[in-house]
């Protein structure tokens, strides 16, 4: 099937993937646009696991005041060159997520920056509460796994849902920005500010 330069153009500004990635997501999906489509976004996936050990300490410190000037975050992300951290593209991702964690208040941005002690805490916690509603003891681990499943999807900010989008997580996000830009990108970390708190 032949493929025509409005399909790989339309495919371009749908996805922003280049140009010969584009035709070839087209030829193998038959043309068919929605396939195309998941074609890139998992060859977007390879491609973010193959940057995730490249160096990225390129980047900016970005900062999200809300309206009424009562709540602001300031985040880092990196990427790994200076080039890329100026495109509109990292600029529209980092305000983005500054808006996700003033809206939803993670803790840390991945797992392995809770303390430990936070974790037996809660994890002692929903023992007892499982306890107490009368659950078997054989079942009550597996409650417990489930209920801190839930916690670290609440705390840690790569794990929540996207605000803007349900379906998709934070990590999804940064996977598929990545899988875009071509360059490793991370969020080292942020600090949430609420007047009062």
């Amino acid at each position: 099937m032949a493929i025509s330069a409005k399909q790989v153009k339309d495919l371009r500004d749908a996805t922003g993937a280049g140009m010969m990635d584009c035709k070839k997501a087209l030829t193998e999906s038959d043309g068919d646009f929605e396939k195309a489509v998941a074609f890139l976004r998992k060859q977007g996936l390879s491609k973010a696991a193959k940057k995730a050990d490249r160096t990225a300490d390129e980047g900016l410190i970005y900062s999200y005041i809300h309206p009424g000037s009562k709540l602001g975050v300031l985040l880092e992300i990196n990427c790994e060159t200076d080039f890329v951290a100026r495109t509109d593209d990292f600029q529209q991702l980092a305000k983005d997520i500054a808006m996700h964690v003033a809206a939803a208040s993670p803790l840390v941005v991945e797992r392995g920056q809770i303390e430990p002690g936070l974790i037996e805490k809660e994890a002692d916690i929903y023992r007892t509460q499982a306890l107490n509603e009368g659950k078997p003891e054989k079942v009550v681990d597996k409650i417990v796994e489930g209920r801190l499943e839930k916690y670290y999807q609440e705390i840690v900010l790569l794990e929540q849902p996207f605000v803007k989008n349900q379906d998709v997580t934070l990590k999804d996000l940064l996977t598929d920005a990545i899988g875009k830009m071509g360059e490793n990108i991370l969020i080292k970390r942020f600090v949430r500010f609420r007047l009062g708190e």
